[in-house]
């Protein structure tokens, strides 16, 4: 759908400052992490004065007040010296080369399109599902529009893909430094699907093979590539070196639905491995030493407070012995509380509740509880507040979605005055929406898929489930229009 929304124009047409009207599933992705890069403009670009008028250049494709999660903007490339060596400088950014040169025909194109990409003729790059879009300057004054598609993969691949991920959480770590791992990417060819239906053994491949990337531009050359195509599938190798979630992204999905995903696979992971998993018996002290009594020195006097809190020191791990990541945990997180208490004479965390400061702590920590890490952290909070690690992972998405404001809307309802709460579903049938069924401070979409929670703040929560289940999950961004707060979510399919 994303892909059929961008035709190559004539070269009559009139020239346009940026890509056409977003589709819906652009629309929808407003909310989460955005990678937009630097826009320019063409120098080539002159508009009428009073000396005349004179055509207008297109200036760049980009177009990033609309970018969001499955749509992202990067801004043109510097000129590069090239010697001869590999244009690209990852494994991956390379394989995306391999395919390019080995199912093109013409290597003297090749040559002149990566002679553009040297030169930085490539402008701003958007890519979508399945598309990467951008105007390349030639030997004319008006740039030239190109894009290249590349297959999304199914939902069978994805979930091919999600479950290989799951099991590999060094994978994973890599992934999140921005490092794609070959066991992640796939075999060198398409592995054909088995005749029974189901995936195939090799996996998931993520890399394009030679012939499949497929170049379109509105210059009159038909080669393939043409040298314009060529110096945005070679300026495509350049992105995929700084960030692998393009790649994932031309494939189809984004990063956050993919680290979301991921998150809800190891948090079932994590409760199957808890409850196969005996309890142990904790370390101690006999009650006699610790209650004999001891004379204590007095105290020293009070030192002046440090501008700011140091960093712990470095704790060994030993056999048997403590965590040392949980320890560097906990210490960063005491010196901080500590060091407000001394200069504020408040604790900023103090009338949290355990599960609250539990899951704070959750939250503080990058990677949704993927790396073995975090895993680790996730357990132990869990089991000390008597949840499983499951119950911990959405608390964590719903603190990260409102704060202790969203953890309560997730874990009280309660029954809001009349007011905004009534007004809030005419206003959703206004904008072409089914009839939402109310219940306390929720309203769910009739197919059972979106609910919006209204918060004691006034806010709007958007949740998510699979049509059918009850396993809500906070998503997208709180909003005081409840449109709004759907809007915001990645997909609204059926809305």
């Amino acid at each position: 759908m994303l892909a059929g929304a961008f035709e190559l124009p004539s070269e009559d047409l009139a020239p346009r400052a940026e890509a056409e009207p977003p589709t819906r599933g652009e629309a929808d992705a407003h909310v989460g992490d955005r990678s937009v890069g630097r826009v320019v403009d063409h120098p080539g670009e002159t508009r009428s004065g009073g000396g005349g008028a004179t055509p207008l250049v297109p200036g760049t494709m980009a177009a990033p007040s609309r970018d969001g999660e499955l749509r992202r903007t990067f801004g043109a490339f510097p000129p590069r010296t090239s010697g001869g060596e590999a244009f690209a400088e990852s494994w991956w950014g390379n394989a995306w080369v391999t395919a390019l040169e080995e199912g093109a025909l013409d290597a003297a194109r090749l040559t002149r399109g990566r002679a553009y990409a040297d030169k930085g003729n490539v402008d701003a790059i958007t890519v979508t599902p399945g598309l990467v879009l951008a105007y390349v300057h030639g030997s004319r004054p008006r740039p030239y529009r190109v894009q290249v598609r590349l297959r999304t993969l199914d939902d069978d691949e994805w979930d091919s893909f999600l479950d290989t991920a799951a099991e590999r959480p060094a994978d994973i770590a890599a992934l999140l430094d921005k490092e794609l791992p070959q066991s992640l990417a796939g075999g060198a060819t398409p592995s054909p699907a088995p005749a029974s239906g189901g995936r195939s053994p090799r996996g998931t491949r993520l890399l394009p093979g030679p012939g499949e990337l497929e170049p379109h531009c509105s210059c009159p050359d038909r080669g393939h590539p043409c040298k314009h195509a060529a110096a945005l599938c070679y300026q495509t190798a350049r992105l995929l070196d700084e960030d692998p979630f393009v790649l994932l992204l031309l494939r189809g999905r984004g990063e956050r639905e993919l680290l979301d995903a991921l998150s809800r696979r190891n948090a079932a992971r994590a409760a199957r491995a808890a409850q196969e998993q005996r309890p142990t018996a904790l370390p101690g002290v006999r009650a006699s030493e610790a209650l004999s009594p001891r004379t204590l020195p007095p105290l020293p006097a009070p030192l002046p407070p440090p501008p700011h809190p140091e960093q712990p020191p470095v704790y060994p791990g030993a056999p048997g012995g403590p965590d040392p990541f949980a320890l560097d945990q906990l210490a960063t997180d005491a010196a901080a509380r500590a060091h407000a208490l001394l200069t504020t004479g408040r604790d900023p965390v103090a009338e949290l509740t355990l599960w609250q400061d539990a899951v704070r702590l959750a939250a503080a920590r990058p990677g949704s509880g993927l790396t073995a890490t975090t895993r680790a952290l996730y357990s132990s909070l869990a089991a000390a507040t008597g949840r499983t690690a499951a119950d911990l992972a959405r608390a964590v998405a719903a603190w990260r979605q409102g704060g202790i404001e969203g953890l309560a809307v997730l874990e009280e309802p309660w029954d809001p005055p009349a007011g905004r709460f009534d007004r809030a579903r005419p206003l959703l049938l206004a904008a072409d929406l089914p009839a939402f069924r109310p219940w306390h401070n929720h309203l769910t979409h009739p197919l059972g898929h979106v609910q919006l929670r209204l918060g004691r703040d006034g806010l709007w929560y958007a949740y998510e489930s699979d049509p059918g289940h009850d396993d809500w999950w906070p998503r997208g961004t709180p909003d005081l229009d409840p449109v709004g707060a759907l809007t915001g979510l990645g997909s609204t399919d059926g809305l």
